[in-house]
């Protein structure tokens, strides 16, 4: 009797990390496909931001007199602007521009962004409105700005109004040429630099959150607080970056609205360049720049945009 020895057929076992890695089509790209996609983009942001920043900057350290540039390596630009306190004071005086034109603009966009996004429920009667929103800044900043100055004059409609009423029996002298005007005409220029990134931050709110804070018997101003305004913190550090960049470097408005008692930044630069000393004011403009990139950069430590972008 022979006995038939049988080996038993052991299958391969599968690859357990076969499934974790990742196929051929799904690792990514290498080579120079993605520096070729990338290369236009490059070089207008070198030809057109990269070279005229580092010629400001080259130009800010040139000597001049009053007919001529000079070439040259001096700091007296730098010293003669840092150690004057004229220049700290326009500094102050910018800043603080910027931080009631913000807090005001912050204000005026949010409540107009969770207007168009909570209470318009037609998404057709949101863009009406908005467009609406839109229209005045279809025409010239100066324009826009130069409006004010018939409203707000002495013998203006606003003081004409506030006489003839009796709220007042004389004109009010602050209204016009003063810092109120130019705040007045900041906040008007530049709101919907506020309302724009608010409103869409706003629009990407899921509506099901604001439900279950409501459920778990939230008032409104529970919900706005401690939901609403804290998932629209990007769109509000976006309008604050637009809104304080453009602040900061304003010269017009000051220029108009003030009637020349007050002073900014940008205005001191225009006045050097008018003056042609060109190298004091890129050397005001770099320390420009970097008070701006130190604002921008303290607010994206407060608040991370790359949620919006």
């Amino acid at each position: 009797m022979s006995v038939t020895s049988t080996t038993p057929i052991t299958e391969a076992a599968p690859d357990a990390g076969a499934a974790d890695r990742p196929k051929k089509a799904d690792r990514p790209r290498t080579g120079i496909a993605p520096y070729l996609q990338a290369a236009p983009l490059a070089l207008i942001l070198g030809v057109f931001l990269l070279v005229p920043i580092a010629t400001i900057v080259v130009v800010s350290f040139w000597d001049y007199d009053f007919a001529r540039i000079i070439p040259d390596f001096v700091l007296t630009n730098y010293q003669e602007l840092l150690g004057s306190n004229v220049t700290w004071r326009t500094y102050l005086n910018t800043l603080r521009y910027a931080a009631i034109v913000w807090a005001l603009t912050a204000v005026i966009g949010f409540t107009v962004a969770y207007f168009l996004a909570f209470y318009v429920r037609s998404t057709t009667m949101q863009m009406v409105l908005f467009l609406v929103c839109t229209v005045p800044f279809l025409t010239s900043n100066i324009i826009r700005m130069i409006s004010w100055i018939p409203f707000l004059g002495r013998n203006g409609l606003l003081n004409s109004a506030l006489v003839d009423i009796g709220i007042v029996d004389a004109p009010l002298e602050f209204l016009l040429f003063s810092d109120f005007a130019v705040i007045l005409a900041m906040v008007h220029l530049y709101t919907l630099f506020m309302v724009v990134p608010i409103f869409n931050t706003l629009m990407r709110i899921d509506r099901s959150l604001i439900e279950a804070a409501e459920d778990c018997g939230a008032s409104g101003w529970q919900t706005l607080s401690n939901v609403i305004i804290p998932l629209a913190k990007p769109g509000i550090a976006i309008g604050s970056i637009f809104v304080v960049t453009l602040v900061m470097g304003d010269f017009v408005t000051v220029r108009f609205m003030s009637g020349g008692q007050s002073a900014s930044v940008g205005l001191m630069m225009a006045n050097q360049i008018s003056l042609l000393q060109y190298p004091a004011a890129a050397a005001q403009a770099v320390i420009l720049l970097v008070t701006v990139l130190l604002i921008v950069a303290a607010i994206l430590r407060l608040v991370d945009i790359r949620k919006e972008l």
